[in-house]
């Protein structure tokens, strides 16, 4: 069948943006190197000019110098015009990009708005302020509890005025009692011996018996 009808042939794939901006890119350093050659050209023609006298042959070399500047400014104009080309083509690109990633930040926020959605639904907002009432009730009970473990038992009944009165009073012995003057004789009144007088300067001999003067063991009186 495919010999008497033919096969179709495959669909070329849609133009892509980055495929163009990269040709348009390649065509314009081609033509950026043709406009360099063209720099060099010049400058040789622009030396060798300095260097004649004028006359016919110096006017040969400019009109060869000029030829080639014409050349050099069309090429100019063509590297522009692509330059101009891949810069719209990029900001086209750009946009369609920004697009795509703007669709998918929607659809990621859609995703995320659903499982919001269904994890709501299994909290219970009621159960939720009965449970924070309970507590509150709870804590209040133990504030009580609290304060009636810490209630005073068999306090006498005493006034105020009576309290006030008492503490003034101690206030002023409080005062009184600051004179510790009387301190000082104890702390200057010299301590108690507690060696015989003399026995200092008593010298001892081998085996711990006092000796006299001269060495002797001494004789007890």
């Amino acid at each position: 069948m495919n010999r008497l009808f033919g096969s179709s042939k495959p669909k070329a794939p849609p133009p892509n943006l980055t495929d163009c901006i990269q040709n348009v890119d390649g065509r314009s350093d081609s033509i950026e190197k043709k406009i360099s050659k063209l720099d060099v050209e010049l400058h040789k023609y622009k030396e060798q000019m300095k260097k004649m006298r004028n006359g016919p042959s110096k006017n040969m070399v400019k009109q060869k110098a000029m030829r080639v500047l014409k050349q050099k400014r069309m090429y100019e104009q063509q590297r522009d015009s692509l330059m101009q080309q891949s810069f719209n083509m990029e900001q086209a690109n750009y946009g369609i990009q920004s697009l795509k990633d703007t669709k998918v930040t929607v659809d990621a926020m859609k995703i995320a708005n659903k499982e919001m959605k269904k994890e709501y639904k299994k909290v219970n907002i009621d159960q939720i302020e009965d449970l924070q009432d309970d507590m509150t009730d709870m804590l209040e009970l133990a504030d009580e509890v609290q304060e009636s473990l810490g209630r005073s038992y068999g306090m006498p009944e005493i006034d105020d005025d009576e309290l006030e009165a008492e503490l003034d009073a101690l206030g002023d012995e409080i005062a009184l009692d600051e004179d510790t003057s009387y301190l000082d004789d104890a702390i200057t009144t010299p301590s108690v011996p507690s060696k015989e007088p003399g026995a200092d300067s008593v010298a001892v001999g081998e085996g711990g018996i006092p000796v006299d003067e001269f060495g002797l063991p001494q004789i007890s009186s």
